[in-house]
């Protein structure tokens, strides 16, 4: 019996495979396939988020059909995905989703954008280097910055991302959806109480912005895929 397929959407920073450390392992019960984003080839320059390049990119790569794993502003392309093809999407693994357009008026959502929304329209007049240092210093976790971010290449591509709360996002109709958050920002957890209230299942497994990397994370991603192998949306 052929393996099921996850297509794995990572976040901003790490990307490929190594966003997904915690989850190789699963490549030994399924067909693992790591998506790199539009903008974030290692050997091709930056370039300005597409979430329409980014969605066709997940509709390709789940072929048939196959769970989708995503991680911050990897959601975006994921639920697109799942609203354009629910048939197609077997179930969706959201960490600490970046779906700021679904909670854009909700008071954490609203206190980001009014944090980060005067950077963003600040961006064509700045460095990269400038950009990427003062993002750094509105909202820099660190444990969790890529070893690369400090690079040019890295810098010109945190400039040109998108706000995330500009995104076309719809509520995704009749998909098992499993929120992981790390449970220590109000953020994160505004988002996936609302996607909670959608029919989602939320689990605080810790991590902090990465949740799929604690072992409460990499457990309940498996328990998660495990209970919907086999089925797809009606």
């Amino acid at each position: 019996m052929a393996q099921q397929r996850i297509v794995f959407v990572h976040g901003n920073g790490s990307f490929g495979a190594a966003a997904w450390r915690g989850q190789h392992a699963l490549a030994r019960s399924y067909d693992c396939l790591f998506l790199r984003r539009h903008g974030y080839h290692p050997d091709l320059p930056p370039a300005p988020t597409s979430h329409r390049t980014d969605t066709d990119s997940v509709l390709a790569a789940l072929g048939d059909g196959g769970h989708v794993v995503a991680h911050a502003e990897g959601a975006i392309c994921a639920m697109m995905a799942a609203v354009e093809q629910p048939g197609r999407v077997f179930s969706l693994t959201l960490c600490e989703p970046a779906v700021f357009s679904l909670t854009r008026d909700l008071p954490a959502t609203a206190a980001h954008r009014s944090l980060l929304e005067p950077l963003f329209r600040r961006a064509p007049h700045l460095s990269d280097d400038e950009f990427a240092q003062e993002h750094r210093r509105l909202v820099f976790l660190p444990e969790t910055r890529p070893a690369g971010e400090a690079d040019a290449k890295a810098a010109a591509r945190r400039r040109m991302q998108a706000p995330p709360w500009d995104a076309p996002l719809e509520i995704v109709p009749g998909v098992p959806t499993l929120v992981l958050t790390g449970g220590w920002e109000p953020l994160y957890e505004e988002v996936a109480a609302f996607l909670e209230s959608t029919g989602a299942e939320h689990i605080a497994a810790g991590g902090n912005h990465r949740p799929q990397d604690s072992p409460e994370g990499q457990d309940a991603i498996r328990a998660f895929l495990g209970g919907c192998r086999g089925s797809a949306a009606a």
